[in-house]
């Protein structure tokens, strides 16, 4: 299941990402406020590919999985946007390496709470 959640993830991050860099480099957004753009707009097709393919199996309605879901997206986005915060205003880290340090840490975050919660 974690692959498959993975492959789900790096498609959801791939909307994540190209949100990010489309608002930092033509928006001219900060990078801690485009992050969380970018992950509440990979949280939403993060749902319909987790609901659909990862956790198929799931009996739990959408009107219990999808709240449980998204306050666990508003909390990956804050720990997200937190965590490139810091790297890049802190640490004085490239916003992306700082990107990419907040999508490994919050992976593992939300697969367990996600199979553990969301989605059993």
């Amino acid at each position: 299941m974690f692959h498959r959640y993975v492959l789900v993830g790096g498609i959801a991050t791939g909307f994540h990402y190209l949100t990010l860099l489309s608002l930092v480099e033509f928006g001219h957004v900060g990078p801690a406020m485009a992050a969380g753009t970018g992950a509440a707009i990979g949280a939403f097709v993060a749902y319909a590919g987790h609901r659909g393919f990862t956790f198929s199996r799931c009996t739990q309605p959408h009107r219990v999985a999808l709240p449980r879901f998204l306050l666990l997206a508003a909390l990956e986005a804050v720990m997200n946007s937190g965590i490139v915060w810091a790297g890049s205003e802190i640490g004085d880290w490239h916003y992306l390496a700082s990107q990419i340090v907040a999508t490994l840490f919050t992976l593992f975050v939300t697969y367990t709470f996600n199979s553990l919660w969301t989605f059993r």
